[in-house]
């Protein structure tokens, strides 16, 4: 009878590895993984470069609790929240996550408790779906949260970062781009200092006003300047960008688009309102300068059309307001399939981090925003993203490769008790569908 598997200990890199007894059959030896590799680089003299594979099956765990905290200094935008949740299993591994606020995440919560944190689809569906009506982008805001913290206890039970989990790197770093960058004397010489640094592009916006009346024309001509001046100071081989910021009305926004495109602009970012979307193929009609869209959107259904009619060519879309890592790289599929980028916005260091993880396994092109010159760092966060030289790096470390201290945050909520208050249909193999 062949013999299971036997764990070994530890070896100098920190990493488990796991041997297979010889089998019974006369003459028949199964060989483990670090015997292959061992042979394979004997064989090459060493030239071959293989790694080891993780062999311990991850443990069976349910979720027991789920913990909500505060940061000193929380941001003010909601849909900017970077409030830390935390998912605590019965088998000793946590999970980080990061947004939403105490109602929608207590919730959402509420209906994982006792579940198996590694059904991670099935569980994104079950909350999803677990009220009946399609939750609003707040909501999401929460469910993606929770997802984030998923995905990091599956990294940490299996010993591996999570975008290993997702199909392996497609890129050694992530390219990024300053919002905000610390001024260096006038605009031309912040922009280039800003590309000096390492950043991909500069970003500018719509000319704010000195008062509180906002006259589009007006701004569209001071813009026009400055973006000139813009262009002069990242020189003829940088990259630049503009935010409209959604405050400008079509004629106004079409103008603007018109009098920069010479400028050669790498997008420009919400170019009007949000909540009538099939407007913005007015404005492609109008425009040939590239348009990134969805900050402000949530699930993948707020992206289809715009993604399928070619509408946008960049995908703002970002973590957790998605709906967490799961919805994420549906929203990347769609965008692969129609010649897409990903440039999400910015929400918090945690979500930061998790985003390296996807954007790093996305095959088409990508930019990540960056506030200022570098992400700040935080007392709860003794290990955040990996952020130097103008860009984002992948780290080994499991799961999300972040550590929470919670002696730096206010815990403010607690949920350890089930609630599901109505009955999950399921199809006759088990998957859930609606009620």
């Amino acid at each position: 009878m062949r013999q299971h598997h036997q764990p070994v200990e530890s070896d100098t890199t920190g990493q488990r590895g796991c041997v297979l007894a010889e089998d019974a059959r006369p003459g028949r030896r199964v060989f483990s993984r670090r015997m292959f590799v061992t042979a394979a680089l004997a064989a090459t003299g060493g030239i071959a470069v293989a790694a080891e594979a993780k062999c311990a099956a991850a443990p069976r765990m349910k979720i027991r609790r789920i913990r909500f905290y505060q940061p000193p200094r929380m941001r003010p935008t909601f849909n900017q929240s970077d409030r830390i949740v935390v998912i605590e299993t019965d088998a000793g591994i946590s999970g980080v996550g990061e947004g939403g606020a105490k109602d929608t995440l207590q919730q959402c919560a509420a209906m994982l408790i006792g579940e198996d944190p590694s059904r991670i689809e099935h569980l994104w569906q079950l909350l999803y779906r677990g009220y009946f009506y399609p939750p609003g982008r707040e909501k999401l805001h929460a469910l993606g949260a929770l997802d984030m913290a998923l995905w990091d206890i599956k990294g940490k039970s299996l010993g591996v970062p999570v975008y290993e989990l997702l199909g392996g790197l497609s890129r050694d770093h992530i390219e990024c781009y300053s919002t905000g960058f610390p001024r260096k004397g006038d605009v031309k010489e912040t922009s280039r200092a800003c590309l000096e640094a390492g950043f991909r592009a500069f970003r500018t916006s719509v000319a704010d006003t000195e008062k509180d009346v906002f006259n589009s024309r007006h701004a569209v001509e001071r813009t026009f300047r400055h973006c000139q001046e813009v262009r002069e100071g990242v020189g003829n081989e940088g990259d630049w960008a503009i935010d409209f910021h959604t405050r400008l009305d079509l004629p106004d926004a079409v103008r603007l688009s018109t009098l920069i495109e010479p400028l050669a602009p790498l997008f420009v970012e919400d170019p009007l309102r949000s909540e009538n979307p099939g407007v913005l193929k007015d404005f492609r009609m109008r425009s040939r300068v590239p348009v990134a869209v969805g900050e402000q959107f949530g699930a993948r259904w707020d992206f289809q059309e715009l993604i399928q009619d070619r509408t946008i060519d960049y995908v703002r879309g970002t973590l957790p307001n998605v709906g967490g890592i799961t919805e994420l790289l549906k929203i990347a599929a769609l965008c692969e399939t129609h010649y897409v980028g990903l440039i999400p916005h910015f929400t918090g260091p945690i979500s930061l981090a998790a985003l390296v993880h996807v954007l790093g396994v996305f095959p088409g092109p990508v930019l990540m925003e960056i506030a200022g010159a570098a992400p700040p760092s935080r007392p709860y966060l003794p290990q955040g993203p990996d952020f130097h030289d103008g860009k984002l790096w992948p780290r080994e470390a499991l799961g999300l490769g972040v550590e929470f201290d919670p002696r730096g945050a206010e815990l403010i909520a607690e949920i350890d008790q089930r609630c599901s208050p109505i009955p999950m249909y399921r199809r006759p193999d088990g998957s859930i569908t609606n009620w």
